[in-house]
């Protein structure tokens, strides 16, 4: 009998962050070129909109991919079910219980998993635990006694004295008798403790980019814009069809929140100091010089405003959040392209039923990096959530077993599709909302985790975009001895 069970700390999960942009949201349209290009909590870039479905990556912020690193993205149709059928290593009649614990209110992809897995585990009882606040209470439940078998980590907790119980107690996953397939996954987005040594493994990765309406942009004979010279002339054209705003995006008005102009600008820096280690190194310890380097993503987001791309104070009167408002407006039909969050493309599909607009008059959408150089965009590549197992569980070589389940093209592309992020692994073409991303040139791609970005810059220029665009600061003032004292 499948056994899965679902205990909660605070909420008993009902599996189900709903994922992928719909059928509808299909790949590019004749129109459209596969050039450049992501967010989650992590200092590192992942500091984008929260989503109403429960962020995990609810840190500083951050998200990945590396220079070089498209040569290991596998574009087209592969099929998942290509993949090489899993054989158990272990007794199929053992009966144990493993709890994961993680932040998601709803976490259906992962349920997905666990009745697969039960296919082969009978008798093996899988749970799924909410616990608030996670972020503050991981270690804490690390170190009790009713520690969780499987928990989520991310790569900014890393080097942070409060998360130590998190790679103390960490299997080192990169262990060969293991036999995880890590070969399946984007290397850029690993994050190794040392030599040999890992301690979490992404199950999804985001970015940030915009969403397209490829049907409008059809309708209304234009072409998908690829550079950012094309991108100018495609708002000259929406605007002389009377869209005051062919670019639309969430604007938060404090640090706690976000701004699409964030979403612009951590892109854009990572490639700005990735090829740089002298810069990285200044900004990682928060140098007071070292705020110039924020100077170029700072005026090319700023750009988009001074250029008429978007209408800055129209957005910030139209959204209250960067979750659900975005969604539901995009879903109008009349936005020609809405920069967001991976995160925020995760909710897009349940909510194509929800929206009035979208049932009655549906539209083909892609999510696409903004084209915010002549030569395309940047596809940051960031893990959004990973996994790293309780070397001291008494479930330990079924929690393995399991992991060496989960690695693999075909699960970790079924839980991409059904969550609508981004997967892992080299392989993009399970969910076609996100095929531009695996067209993009491989030096148009970039990761923190491959250049040593840290989380404590990245914080800083996400408070930096949000006072310059609400006219609290000047760009000189936020690349000025203030920029490392916020």
């Amino acid at each position: 009998m499948k056994k899965i069970l679902c205990a909660a700390t605070a909420l008993i999960l009902a599996f189900g962050l709903t994922a992928c942009g719909s059928g509808t949201g299909a790949p590019a349209s004749s129109g459209q070129t596969a050039a450049g290009t992501s967010a989650g909590t992590s200092a590192s870039g992942t500091a984008a909109p929260d989503s109403a479905e429960g962020n995990e990556n609810a840190g500083p912020g951050r998200e990945n991919i590396a220079a070089g690193s498209a040569a290991n993205i596998t574009p087209g149709s592969a099929d998942a079910t290509d993949a090489a059928e899993f054989s158990p290593a272990l007794d199929t009649s053992t009966s144990c219980r493993i709890n994961v614990a993680g932040s998601y209110k709803n976490f259906e992809a992962l349920e997905s998993a666990f009745i697969r897995f039960n296919e082969y585990y009978p008798d093996v009882e899988l749970s799924f635990t909410r616990l608030d606040d996670y972020n503050h209470v991981i270690s804490t439940a690390l170190e009790g006694g009713s520690a969780p078998d499987i928990y989520v980590s991310y790569s900014w907790m890393m080097g942070r004295g409060e998360y130590a119980p998190v790679f103390e107690h960490a299997e080192n996953l990169a262990d060969p008798s293991l036999s995880l397939d890590l070969e399946c996954l984007r290397p850029n987005i690993l994050t190794w403790s040392g030599e040999n040594d890992l301690r979490m493994i992404p199950v999804f990765s985001t970015t940030y980019g915009m969403m397209v309406n490829l049907d409008l942009f059809e309708k209304e004979g234009l072409q998908i814009p690829t550079t950012r010279e094309e991108l100018a002339a495609v708002c000259d054209a929406f605007r002389e069809k009377g869209f005051s705003s062919p670019v639309m995006g969430y604007n938060g008005t404090s640090a706690s929140t976000s701004s699409f102009l964030y979403s612009l600008a951590y892109p854009y820096f990572c490639k700005t100091v990735s090829d740089d280690p002298a810069a990285v190194e200044a900004l990682n310890r928060l140098d007071p010089a070292a705020g110039e380097y924020l100077r170029p993503a700072l005026e090319m987001a700023l750009g988009f405003v001074e250029d008429k791309f978007i209408d800055l104070p129209l957005c910030t009167e139209t959204f209250e959040d960067g979750y659900e408002a975005v969604i539901m407006r995009f879903f109008e039909g009349d936005v020609p392209m809405m920069i967001c969050s991976g995160d925020t493309v995760s909710g897009t599909r349940k909510r194509e039923g929800q929206s009035e607009a979208f049932t009655k008059n549906p539209f083909r959408y892609c999510f696409m990096p903004v084209p915010v150089t002549e030569d395309g965009g940047v596809f940051l590549d960031l893990p959004s959530l990973e996994f790293s197992v309780n070397k001291d569980s008494e479930s330990l070589a079924m929690c393995n077993e399991f992991m060496r389940f989960l690695v693999t093209p075909a699960e970790l592309g079924n839980m991409a599709e059904i969550k609508r992020l981004v997967t892992p692994t080299k392989n993009l073409s399970f969910d076609s909302v996100y095929a531009p991303f695996g067209e993009v040139p491989a030096d148009m791609v970039v990761s923190p985790e491959e250049f040593g970005l840290t989380d404590d810059p990245v914080t800083q220029l996400r408070a930096a975009v949000i006072a310059v665009a609400n006219g609290e600061m000047t760009i000189d003032e936020a690349v000025g001895e203030t920029w490392a004292a916020e």
